[in-house]
């Protein structure tokens, strides 16, 4: 917490922090605008992210706020639900989901979805986020509009080219990336900003008109800060699409953040753990309390967190510092941040998009046999062609499918083996056998011909459903006297020898589900 930080503390993280504000400021811009939000929404969320989650956090290296990862979701719940106040109410019934995550200690609920459905769903958001790009890069409202060439503005084309340029350039030359302190991101709106500036002064037709430009708030005096708030529409409380959309906020945004901190622990340069229970309250309040003024959902973001531990992050202290000069950006710059062309902020979301959804992710799982790639690519595009929830659900499907019937297969053998004239085939039960697998056995067991001797074996058998047991239960006494099988049985509560006698067997095993 804050009163246990040292002054020494504080002045090493003023550095690190002042590098992540920097990242952090066209992004939260950025995602804003990739997210249908107005552009003050994602620095509200950034500020939160960083001071509040920042002070909560368990984790001493990452930082919080919008995410590339929640902006398609976001983007079709704003068209859904008709109104930003809507989504507010969402995001605060998501931060209440994800206390109660929290408290009942479901850190690790990431665990329970396959990578291949995660890298799936982030491959769609990435698409999605850079094809909505397209109509800034062009000037254009939308890509309907797209009648002609003429109708393309020459000026958003050009920054949006160039800033691209210098993003992938900035991307591959390992000199430009030592450059710590200075984001390539923050190079092109810097550059973009002074490159529309001149051609607004030399009064030329590239130059780029108010409407697409960043638009925040001015404040004539501090008296009027809550004008930069929007706050929510409680009515959307008895609405059941609000709940869907807040449950599914809640989800990801967890997944994510978990995802998160794994990957940020690793970077850690001592090696710390994070509570991950604890991170998730966090989270909860933060969302809880952004989306109380105005604020864009958030989760814990990977290039933040990378960028605090590369430019010396070593405490909780940098994430405090970078969401107080972003509260400090919107009250002394704001004419400067409604200077930057939406068309440099599109160039980085453009890159942050194919980011998530490189080809090299496909071939990925494509080599990892189908088992994996399906449910990849049904995610994928699901979530390109529906939405967020239907595409996770899809590939979850598939997922399951897999887990079914490899655990059909592999849940018993059947082996033969003749010595002394006398058949016998051993029933060997794996670890876990489910009534799934019923209809299986029942078919080898049936197959059996007369006069042989069945073996089955239980030793390594963990849990048998109880549908199984009966199973084996009306074949040994009945089945087996019709047809004068031999059987033993071995790993069950009593192992059996049962010739031709009358007696009736009852299996049992310690682990019947």
């Amino acid at each position: 917490m804050i009163h246990t930080m040292r002054l020494a503390t504080w002045k090493k993280s003023v550095a690190p922090g002042l590098v992540v504000f920097l990242v952090a400021l066209p992004l939260c811009l950025g995602i804003a605008l990739a997210s249908g939000a107005p552009p003050i929404a994602g620095i509200i969320s950034g500020i939160i992210g960083g001071v509040v989650v920042g002070f909560l956090s368990h984790s001493n290296v990452s930082v919080s706020g919008p995410a590339a990862g929640l902006a398609a979701i976001i983007l079709a719940a704003i068209s859904e639900l008709g109104s930003f106040q809507l989504l507010l109410t969402a995001g605060i019934i998501a931060g209440v989901i994800q206390l109660i995550l929290g408290y009942l200690r479901l850190g690790a609920i990431a665990n329970f979805f396959p990578s291949s459905v995660i890298e799936g769903m982030l491959a769609g958001i990435g698409l999605v986020i850079l094809i909505k790009q397209l109509p800034l890069v062009l000037g254009i409202d939308a890509l309907s509009d797209l009648t002609s060439m003429a109708v393309i503005h020459k000026g958003t084309l050009a920054i949006a080219s160039l800033s691209l340029a210098i993003l992938i350039l900035w991307n591959k030359s390992k000199a430009l990336r030592a450059i710590t302190f200075l984001p390539a991101a923050l190079v092109v709106v810097v550059l973009g900003i002074a490159i529309n500036q001149y051609w607004t002064y030399i009064g030329s037709s590239w130059a780029i008109d108010t409407t697409q430009l960043v638009a925040i708030p001015l404040l004539n005096d501090f008296s009027e800060i809550s004008s930069l708030f929007v706050f929510p529409d409680w009515s959307g409380l008895t609405n059941p699409t609000v709940w869907i959309i807040a449950a599914t906020i809640a989800v990801v945004a967890s997944i994510e953040t978990l995802l998160c901190i794994e990957a940020t622990d690793r970077l850690d340069p001592l090696k710390r753990s994070t509570n991950t229970n604890r991170e998730l309250k966090a989270q909860g309040i933060g969302n809880i309390l952004s989306s109380l003024v105005g604020g864009l959902p958030m989760t814990s973001v990977v290039v933040r967190s990378s960028a605090n531990v590369n430019a010396g992050g070593r405490y909780k202290a940098s994430a405090i510092i970078h969401g107080v000069l972003l509260f400090l950006a919107v009250l002394l710059l704001p004419l400067v941040l409604n200077m930057i062309p939406l068309a440099s902020l599109a160039a980085v979301l453009i890159l942050v998009g194919y980011n998530l959804a490189k080809p090299t992710v496909l071939l990925h799982f494509w080599h990892k046999g189908y088992t994996q790639f399906l449910p990849f690519i049904v995610t994928f595009v699901m979530v390109v062609a529906t939405d967020l929830l239907v595409g996770v659900l899809a590939g979850m499907a598939v997922s399951v499918a897999f887990l079914l019937l490899g655990n059909v297969r592999k849940a018993f053998s059947m082996q033969q083996s003749v010595q002394n004239e006398q058949r016998t085939f051993t029933l060997t039960l794996a670890q876990e056998v489910s009534f799934l697998n019923k209809t299986a056995i029942k078919n080898k067991l049936y197959q059996l011909p007369d006069n042989c001797h069945l073996a089955i074996n239980a030793k390594q058998m963990g849990y048998i459903h109880i549908d199984v047991v009966e199973l084996l239960q009306t074949f040994i006494n009945e089945k087996a006297k019709e047809k004068n099988i031999l059987i033993t049985t071995t790993g069950f509560h009593t192992a059996i020898h049962v010739d031709q006698g009358q007696q009736h067997i009852i299996l049992s095993h310690r682990k019947t589900i």
